[in-house]
């Protein structure tokens, strides 16, 4: 595997049980489907605002992820203590391929669409402005805690070999495949069910998947993931607030 030149690379050994991947991948139809559809329907949680809603869900979520994923989420935790100037460097760099990446994909995609009006980035903007603190909660610290066990710990795990075992490179590859593609997917189709235009956003999230796959992968460590995945969503939070504040 090419590594860029610095520190010693990290040999990528990180992996959920069995029994953790579905307990984690078993979550995922609770949080797309039956947990809004349970919260908008009982009467004891009824009158819930959108925001409180995804706050709620998020929250079980984490919950979730610390019951039966905790033991993994804990085994991740030594390699970032035992490399973190390495996972550091790796979360910065990441963060700057995301910005990178995602400035050269909204030029193609200007050339195909003049307005771009992403409604997954719309609602979470609106959610900003009405309550930015549990906003800044579910996006910065509770999202990254359950979408990175489910996209990487569990779904890219599950197809990358590890680099003790024989090279496997179409493994490899169908790992970064399938988590790209179902997290762009798990962001988009709600909003494509409603408007089949919305399909052109699933663009958006494939940059950023990769390089949460790529950063999860040279750290050899979920925390890698989840940290970058917190500094993506903190500081477009931020960005978001601050713009609002000048209007």
């Amino acid at each position: 595997m090419n590594r860029p030149a610095g520190p010693e690379p990290v040999p990528f050994t990180s992996r959920m049980t069995r029994r953790e991947i579905a307990a984690v991948l078993a979550y995922l139809p609770l949080h797309i489907g039956l947990l809004p559809v349970l919260l908008l329907s009982l009467p004891q949680t009824a009158g819930m605002s959108e925001i409180q809603i995804n706050f709620a869900i998020y929250a079980i979520g984490a919950l979730w992820m610390l019951l039966f994923a905790g033991r993994f989420l804990r085994r991740d935790f030594d390699p970032l203590c035992e490399h973190p100037l390495y996972c550091l460097l790796q979360v910065v760099t990441s963060y700057g391929m995301v910005l990178a990446l995602n400035m050269l994909l909204s030029a193609l995609l200007m050339l195909v669409q003049t307005e771009l009006s992403n409604p997954n980035n719309a609602a979470w903007s609106d959610m900003v402005t009405k309550n930015f603190g549990k906003t800044a909660a579910s996006a910065v610290f509770l999202a990254p805690l359950v979408e990175e066990p489910i996209f990487r710990g569990a779904v890219f795990s599950l197809f990358r070999p590890k680099d003790t075992d024989a090279p496997a490179v179409p493994r490899r590859r169908l790992a970064y495949l399938t988590s790209m593609l179902l997290f762009s997917l798990y962001h988009v189709w709600g909003y494509a069910i409603q408007d089949p235009a919305n399909w052109l956003y699933l663009l958006q999230y494939l940059p950023a998947s990769w390089v949460l796959c790529r950063c999860y992968e040279r750290c050899d460590s979920i925390w890698g993931s989840i940290l970058l995945h917190m500094s993506i969503n903190g500081i477009s939070v931020l960005t978001i607030s601050a713009l609002q504040g000048m209007m």
